[in-house]
C-alpha cells in the first residue's frame, strides 16, 4: 500500500526530497495502470441485426452491399490474424468493414470511433489506414470507362436531356477542403480562401464516375488539370473522333474539342445561343449533383482533417468508389431523393 509521506523542508537532506519524488512518480504511474477504460461500443456489433433502411442511414451501404465490401477485404487479406501473444481478443472482419464505412459517413475522430467500436484508438487508426490503403483495388471494379454498349446507351440519355447527340459524360472539378499542407502549402489555397485538393470527374447519365483524376492542388485551374490527367493523354483511345463530353466554360479551348461547353455570355449573345446553354447546362448539372450528393452520402470529405496527403487522396477515392457502388446499384436518398440540399454542396465555378 502506497503511504503519504510529509514533504521534506531541510534544503540539505537531497536523499529525501529524490525519494519523495520517486514515490510521487510510482504513485501517478500506478493509478494510470489501474485506471478503468469505459467503452460504449459494445453493442456495435448490432448493426449487423439492422434492416436495409436503418443500416443505410448508417453505413450507406445495404446488407448486400456490405457483403460485398466485406468479401472484397477477404480477398485482400484484410482477414489474416496477425501473431498475438495475449492481449484482447481479434477484431473480427465485419467490425473493421464498419468501422470503415462509418468513418467514411461519419466525421467522427478516431477517438470518438475507438469508444463506439470498442477498440485501442491505434486499432482504429490501424484498421482504417490499412483498408485506404487497398481501396484501389475496389476503385477499378467500380469507376471504369464504359464500354461500346454503354456509350451508346450514354448518349441516348444525354441527348433526351440537353439534346447534345454523341454524348458519353460530362467532366468537371471538385475542391475538397483539407487542413494546410507542411509542405508548399501556398499552392493548395484555392480562390475561394481555403486550402483545398482538387478532383476532376466524369461521370455518365446517372452520375456513376467513369474516370477520376485526384491530388492536384486547389489552385490549379480545371483545364490545366486536365491536360495533366490521363483522360487527356489517352482521349485519341477513350473518346476518338466520336464521343464527346460535356463541361462548362472553364474548358472553352482549342485543346479540348472532344468536349462540348457553353458560349461565354459577353452580352452579344442571341437567343439560340442563350437556348444552347441552357441545354447544355441542363446535360453537364449531373456531374456537379453527383459531387454534391457524394459529399452528403460520405460526410469525411467534406472537410478532411488530415495530413497526409497520400491518405487525402485516398479517402476521396473512396468516397468516389463507395458512391459509384451505390450509384450502379441504384440507390437514391430517402431524405434527398434529388440531390443534396446543402447550398455549399457544390463548391465548383466554371472559372477558377
Amino acid at each position: 500500500m502506497l503511504v503519504n509521506i510529509p514533504v521534506p523542508t531541510c534544503e540539505q537532506d537531497l536523499t529525501k526530497r529524490r525519494a519523495f519524488k520517486l514515490l510521487l512518480l510510482m504513485k501517478k504511474r500506478w493509478r494510470n495502470i489501474h485506471m478503468p477504460v469505459i467503452k460504449t461500443g459494445v453493442a456495435c456489433t448490432l448493426f449487423l441485426d439492422m434492416d436495409n433502411y436503418t443500416l443505410r442511414r448508417h453505413i450507406r451501404l445495404n446488407r448486400e452491399q456490405l457483403d460485398t465490401f466485406i468479401r472484397f477485404l477477404t480477398e485482400f487479406g484484410h482477414d489474416d490474424p496477425p501473431v498475438r501473444f495475449g492481449g484482447p481478443p481479434q477484431i473480427s472482419l465485419e467490425l473493421k468493414a464498419l468501422m470503415f464505412l462509418w468513418y467514411m459517413s461519419n466525421v467522427n475522430s478516431f477517438r470518438e470511433m475507438s469508444d463506439k467500436f470498442n477498440v485501442g484508438q491505434g486499432s482504429a487508426h490501424q484498421i482504417i489506414t490499412k483498408i485506404l490503403m487497398s481501396i484501389h483495388h475496389l476503385s477499378h471494379r467500380y469507376i471504369k470507362w464504359p464500354d461500346e454498349h454503354e456509350k451508346i446507351h450514354n448518349t441516348r440519355q444525354f441527348f433526351r436531356t440537353s439534346g447534345q447527340e454523341n454524348i458519353i459524360g460530362a467532366v468537371d472539378g471538385c475542391h475538397f477542403a483539407i487542413i494546410r499542407p507542411a509542405k508548399s502549402g501556398i499552392s493548395y489555397l484555392n480562390r475561394k480562401g481555403y486550402y483545398s485538393v482538387l478532383l476532376q470527374g466524369v461521370c455518365d447519365w446517372k452520375g456513376k464516375s467513369v474516370s477520376v483524376f485526384i491530388g492536384p492542388p486547389g489552385r490549379v485551374h480545371d483545364a490545366r488539370m486536365l491536360r495533366k490527367s490521363d483522360l487527356y493523354a489517352e482521349k485519341g483511345v477513350l473518346l476518338g473522333n466520336q464521343w464527346k463530353l460535356l463541361g462548362d466554360s472553364a474548358y472553352v479551348s482549342n485543346d479540348f474539342p472532344f468536349i462540348i461547353t457553353p458560349k461565354r455570355d459577353n452580352g452579344n449573345l442571341t437567343a439560340a445561343d442563350i437556348q444552347q446553354n441552357t441545354n447544355i447546362s441542363k446535360g453537364r448539372v449531373i456531374i456537379e449533383n453527383a459531387f454534391g450528393m457524394m459529399k452528403c452520402r460520405f460526410r469525411r470529405v467534406r472537410d478532411i482533417q488530415n495530413t497526409n496527403l497520400e491518405l487525402v487522396v485516398r479517402i476521396i477515392l473512396a468516397a468516389c468508389t463507395l458512391h459509384s457502388m451505390l450509384i450502379e446499384d441504384g440507390y437514391v436518398c430517402p431524405d434527398h431523393p434529388d440531390g443534396c440540399l446543402r447550398d455549399d454542396a457544390d463548391d465548383n465555378d466554371d472559372a477558377q
